[in-house]
């Protein structure tokens, strides 16, 4: 499992280094599609610099499935950890 989240930590580096870039190629492409030297150089960028690349993990266990943005964590680590009181301003609501 670090494996896969090493890998896409890797991924965020590189969306962050190479985003200015690539937005600007795009840019490009929007004003005229038909030039090929800004599709060669969009090609040419890492393949793993693009945003689509980037899957949300639990920084916790790398779960992929059912992360919250806003935590970063998985439903499950969510629970546990706001059941536990180490999520500020959360609480689970019980009625």
């Amino acid at each position: 499992m670090k494996s896969l989240v090493t890998r896409d930590k890797n991924r965020r580096d590189l969306f962050k280094k190479y985003e200015a870039e690539r937005l600007a190629l795009k840019i490009l492409q929007r004003i005229d599609p038909t030039d090929l030297r800004v599709q060669e150089a969009l090609n040419a960028l890492p393949r793993n610099s693009s945003k689509t690349r980037i899957r949300n993990r639990c920084v916790n266990t790398g779960r992929p499935r059912g992360v919250w943005r806003a935590f970063r964590l998985s439903r499950i680590q969510l629970r546990t950890l706001a059941l536990k009181g180490e999520l500020m301003g959360v609480r689970i609501s019980s009625w």
